[in-house]
């Protein structure tokens, strides 16, 4: 596709994903990695919340969460989600929709242990999603988990990552008189090659 150059050009849309994250990180003054995580009840009734995506694998997008939560219910319910990253300094976003599987082995150990100890600890209290009477009783929580867990806790079991990996990948960015520059990325399935697409703004 001859005008796909500039911040477009490549033929890794991980790398490209990479690529802007890297510039976000320079540019955006709080939580460059966040990412506004879509999911659907079992209604069919979608939801939307942030959270911060921790790896650009060669792949996947990789983001953390307690199992219990509404979005890991909802993700195991369907196995499939989609997130937006949009970067206000940059004026870009990327468009992210796939299938999710949970990664709950060597790879959430490690991150889960790189976490401050008051985060890992939080990770063991907190009931996510769940009704709470008041912080009170979190903060009582957080101190019986501490005196049963120590300095050095596990990662909870019910605690992990949900890897995405895309079927498609849209990158926009801003343009004059509001004509952005579209680029989608889709295939059929995850081990199918992709097809691009320059898109209407």
């Amino acid at each position: 596709m001859s005008d796909r150059t500039g911040i477009f050009a490549g033929d890794d849309p991980f790398a490209i994903a990479r690529n802007w994250l890297a510039e976000a990180q320079v540019s955006e003054p709080n939580d460059a990695n966040a990412i506004a995580l879509s999911t659907v009840d079992g209604a069919g009734l979608p939801n939307a919340r942030m959270v911060l995506l921790k790896d650009i694998e060669d792949a996947a997008f990789v983001f953390y969460t307690n199992y219990g939560s509404a979005k890991a219910q909802e993700i195991d319910a369907t196995g499939k989600a989609a997130f937006v990253m949009h970067w206000k300094s940059l004026r870009r976003q990327i468009r992210v929709r796939g299938i999710v599987t949970r990664e709950e082995g060597p790879q959430a150990d490690a991150y889960y242990a790189s976490r401050s100890l008051k985060s890992r600890l939080g990770a063991w209290a907190s009931q996510q999603s769940n009704p709470l009477g008041s912080r009170t009783e979190l903060m009582a929580e957080v101190a019986k988990v501490t005196a049963r867990h120590g300095p050095n806790p596990k990662r909870p079991p019910f605690w992990g990552g949900f890897r995405i990996t895309p079927v498609e990948i849209e990158f926009w960015a801003d343009g004059a008189f509001r004509l952005h520059d579209r680029f989608r990325w889709a295939r059929e399935a995850p081990d199918k090659a992709w097809e691009i697409q320059r898109l209407n703004p």
